[in-house]
């Protein structure tokens, strides 16, 4: 039973390192930055080993700055010929308006804790490990941002930052933070005019909605993409269009990257690329009656809209000229490629990072800005590169541990006594063939001694419930022979009973007949007895057993959770 116990616990262990801890490494291990075709032209002095975008190259850098520090390159610093942007999406913290929970129930704090405990896993686990310059967030950090109270929006933006560490990232580091608004944020344009105090809430905690910056030689536009298809009367909406007009004039040569929160405009049924889990989502966008604006998609009453308008869309592809796009709000991957007068651009949608918002396959990206300047002759889109990177999939991680769960107490409650005892029940099929063997090869002559005739078998019941037949000889005397002919084959009983015909003879078919009744009678109620015992045996042994895997498993387990949660 020990070695049992033993051997499932080392399972589990197993298997919760590899759930909470292990599973959040392999993203780190295995989705590595995708250098821009400018700092891939790097060849290495004297060994024409060429840069590449493959993990193998970059494995090899990192051993090369690891052992060999005085190694110099061709004159360019490889470390900075690219700026490395991590890029996330739809947090959306799950609060009172997520699920049709009660305020501060158990199923709700427990429903938060583990979707947070999710996230600010993958973050420190996946993310940080691979050394990003800028983290990029872009919108829905919040799930019912506008219609939470000071308080309790005070209480999910400090889950935010415990999430992402945020405060140790400003304090503590040089990664710079560059935050976008989404509509679960902030709400749409119509929202905006009847409740001014959520823009002003937002932008006291993340700063401007509409901004731009630059890294390396690439610049990013950040755009309210919730306030450009609002009424024109309303101050926020002709606020957005003037940003982007001002854009438009400022003249760069830098390539630009669009940053949005909604998509832009496609036509239906227009395809995702592979990265796509779910279904298409076709252009839905209602309005408000009143005003013809749209109010804040949150849920089935209000107002909501998947992409922005066509039009809306023409005019930020004429203003901005972008060389890539970036935008969130969908919760699922798609890639496609929009028509403008300047040429094609493509448009990443990136998927969640969350695990409770409706994709099985949280993801992020890892993008590389080109700090050199691009040769006469590129392409704008050649100084950006990007690389999107999965997360576990934390509901194939728990319904593995139920069902370890469930073989768990299968093995405990099924598993022999004894061990394994296929060999023994293998020696008595073995040695059946050999005795049916030696009977069809004895022909008519004359017939062997069974061996039921000079063996008799005792039942022995050890310590764990178990039965054992113990085979015994005995001497079978000249008068009985022909009786024992009689007796039933291997009842030790009945050949009990016919030994006791020598002794009374008076007749010995009733004494045989009474006999072997009443010892089947006596045996009843043992057999019921050693059936009780056993059932009982083995109960005690599996509450043992998960006893033992849970001593040794659970203070595990809640290592994980804290080692995860606390701050570093």
């Amino acid at each position: 039973m020990l070695k049992l116990a033993v051997s499932l616990s080392l399972i589990w262990a197993l298997t919760l390192l590899y759930g909470e801890m292990f599973s959040f490494w392999v993203p780190f291990l295995s989705c590595s930055w995708s250098h821009p075709p400018s700092s891939s032209s790097m060849v290495y002095k004297g060994l024409g080993w060429p840069g590449s975008e493959s993990w193998s190259n970059v494995a090899l850098d990192w051993c090369i700055n690891l052992c060999c520090p005085w190694f110099q390159t061709d004159g360019v610093d490889h470390q900075r010929d690219y700026v490395k942007i991590a890029v996330l999406t739809d947090p959306q913290l799950m609060d009172r308006t997520s699920l049709h929970l009660a305020p501060k129930s158990f199923a709700l704090e427990a429903a938060q804790f583990y979707t947070d405990l999710y996230m600010r896993r993958a973050f420190l686990s996946s993310i940080l490990p691979s050394k990003p310059d800028i983290i990029l967030f872009l919108g829905d950090y919040f799930d019912g941002g506008p219609f939470l109270s000071d308080e309790e929006w005070q209480e999910s933006r400090s889950r935010f930052k415990h999430i992402f560490d945020i405060d140790m990232l400003e304090q503590t580091t040089n990664i710079k933070l560059y935050y976008l608004a989404g509509n679960h944020d902030i709400g749409y344009a119509a929202f905006h005019s009847r409740m001014p105090e959520v823009i002003k809430r937002y932008e006291k905690a993340f700063g401007a909605r509409n901004y731009q910056f630059t890294a390396g030689k690439v610049d990013f536009i950040t755009i309210d993409a919730q306030t450009l298809d609002g009424h024109p009367q309303n101050n926020v909406t002709p606020a957005t269009w003037e940003f982007v007009k001002n854009v438009s004039k400022h003249l760069s040569s830098n390539p630009r990257v669009l940053l949005t929160h909604i998509p832009l405009y496609r036509p239906d049924q227009t395809a995702c690329g592979s990265y796509r889990s779910s279904s298409i989502i076709n252009q839905r966008i209602n309005r408000a009656a009143q005003d013809n604006e749209i109010l804040l998609g949150h849920n089935s009453i209000h107002r909501y809209q998947n992409y922005i308008t066509e039009k809306g869309t023409n005019d930020l592809l004429d203003s901005i000229k972008p060389a890539l796009i970036l935008s969130g709000h969908d919760h699922d991957q798609c890639t496609v490629n929009h028509k403008s007068k300047y040429g094609s651009v493509k448009e990443h949608t990136l998927g969640t990072i969350s695990w409770q918002q409706g994709n099985l396959f949280p993801s992020y990206m890892l993008l590389s800005a080109s700090n050199l300047i691009l040769p006469n002759g590129s392409m704008p889109e050649e100084a950006i590169s990007t690389k999107v990177c999965f997360l576990p999939v934390q509901l194939y991680i728990y319904i593995w541990y139920i069902l370890l769960f469930v073989m768990t107490l299968l093995i405990a409650v099924l598993w022999p006594t004894n061990g394994v005892l296929f060999p023994h029940y293998l020696d008595g099929f073995l040695m059946n063939v050999r005795g049916l063997i030696s009977s069809s090869f004895s022909g008519g002559g004359k017939k062997l001694k069974s061996e039921d005739e000079i063996y008799e078998y005792e039942e022995i019941w050890d310590a764990e419930g178990s039965m054992h037949l113990i085979k015994k000889t005995f001497k079978v005397s000249s008068t009985c022979s022909s009786d024992s002919a009689s007796v039933e084959r291997g009842n030790a009983v009945m050949r009990s009973v016919a030994r006791k015909q020598e002794t009374d003879t008076s007749n010995p078919s009733d004494v045989t007949l009474h006999i072997g009744s009443d010892t089947a009678v006596k045996a009843l109620p043992r057999t019921n007895k050693s059936k009780t015992k056993m059932v009982i045996r083995r109960l005690v042994r599996t509450l043992s057993i998960i006893t033992i895997i849970a001593a040794f498993n659970i203070p595990l387990y809640m290592m994980l959770l804290f080692k995860d949660w606390i701050d570093k």
